[in-house]
């Protein structure tokens, strides 16, 4: 008898457990990329009663408890730096204060004081500085918001679609002007005047003023020409590069005209401009920041620029099982759960980022309440083994009166 009273001792013990993992699932419904967690139980070793066939148990033990990793719903923010991950993978921070690294499926991130992205205990996201003007990779970091203004970018290459009248008397003039941008972000108007100088085959020269003052540009007056065939398809040029000096010091511009074969033509139709670009730039202020699937984190600016300057990491392992809580969603790697492989989002079996959104609990309210109720009726019943052996042991007692 007195072994039935540690039976139900131990399922008393065993039961006590698992309601406190199933009140911590509850407890946890809201809490941003929770992972319920399941507890198995063993029996204790059997005590043999003389033969093999005759063993009785010692009771109930918790063998184990394991978390289940399926992702949780995914739900709209509003909120840009908010991420949640479409698949495997797990963030990565960085103590700030020189610690350890750690794990989270946790994405509610936002930028500090110092323009670092961190987690809401301050730990920094981890990722790639992108170099804006090459696209490449730097080191695994911190993850930081470019500086409020984007560098400016001289004017090097314009294309004019435009149309001059086959039509037009000798002498005609057709004006227009093209925006560009020097090295220092200031603009400059280039004026240009396109005089019809040959009926046949159609030729028009032209010429160039930039806006500046005691600035000049070549092609200069008469010096630059545009030659058309019979049909009003454009020929030849010269020159294709046009040149502006006399600006501010180090800020004169070497500009290529391109598209002349497809962009100009000279048909019987009035002499118009249809179409023109120019690849600078002024200097422009940071007015927001988006976040693509990969994770790549843009700047986007004033003067319509998008400068990509930052990806997130995502980490990935072989037994996620094996993980170390250490609370606030954050986990630390171990032996059982093997070193990371950290990747960019959507490559190496990793998933992709869904940005301004958050990776709900995985916990189904209503499986806990059917656990409740089967470990409350489990502890209900152990805790009547203890009493029922009580009293046959009362009884035995009994018998010596």
């Amino acid at each position: 008898m007195i072994g039935s009273l540690y039976s139900g001792i131990s399922g008393l013990k065993a039961n006590t457990s698992a309601m406190s993992v199933i009140g911590d699932n509850i407890a946890n419904v809201d809490t941003t990329g929770f992972k319920v967690s399941k507890v198995s139980f063993a029996n204790v070793f059997n005590a043999s009663l003389g033969q093999s066939r005759m063993q009785i148990g010692r009771g109930v033990t918790m063998s184990g408890m394991s978390a289940n990793w399926s992702s949780g719903t995914v739900e709209s923010s509003g909120n840009v730096t908010d991420l949640a991950i479409n698949g495997q993978g797990m963030f990565i921070v960085q103590d700030s204060s020189g610690g350890g690294q750690y794990y989270t499926r946790a994405g509610q991130f936002e930028f500090d004081v110092d323009s670092y992205l961190v987690n809401q205990d301050g730990m920094r996201v981890q990722g790639w500085s992108i170099t804006p003007s090459t696209g490449a990779l730097g080191p695994l970091g911190d993850i930081s918001m470019p500086a409020g203004m984007s560098d400016p970018q001289a004017t090097s290459d314009i294309t004019i679609g435009m149309n001059l009248d086959a039509g037009a008397l000798v002498t005609d003039t057709y004006d227009t002007t093209v925006t560009t941008y020097d090295s220092l972000g200031n603009p400059v108007e280039l004026a240009f005047v396109f005089t019809k100088t040959v009926a046949s085959p159609a030729t028009w020269t032209y010429a160039i003023t930039p806006s500046v003052s005691g600035a000049t540009a070549t092609p200069g007056a008469g010096s630059g020409t545009l030659t058309f065939d019979g049909s009003g398809v454009f020929s030849g040029t010269t020159p294709q590069t046009i040149t502006v000096t006399g600006l501010a010091p180090a800020a004169d511009m070497s500009i290529s005209w391109t598209g002349l074969d497809t962009e100009v033509t000279g048909y019987a139709a009035d002499s118009v401009k249809t179409a023109q670009t120019q690849n600078g730039y002024p200097s422009g202020m940071l007015q927001g920041i988006s976040v693509d699937e990969d994770g790549v984190f843009t700047g986007l600016y004033s003067n319509g620029t998008m400068l990509s300057f930052g990806q997130v990491a995502l980490a990935d392992f072989a037994s996620y099982s094996g993980l170390s809580k250490q609370g606030s969603n954050l986990f630390t790697s171990s032996l059982a759960s093997g070193q990371p492989i950290i990747s960019t989002p959507n490559t190496a079996g990793v998933g992709g980022i869904a940005p301004s959104s958050l990776e709900m609990s995985n916990v189904d309210l209503a499986t806990e309440f059917v656990e409740l109720i089967t470990t409350q009726r489990a502890f209900q019943a152990n805790s009547k083994v203890i009493t029922t052996s009580d009293e046959v042991l009362a009884e035995l007692i009994n018998i010596k009166r």
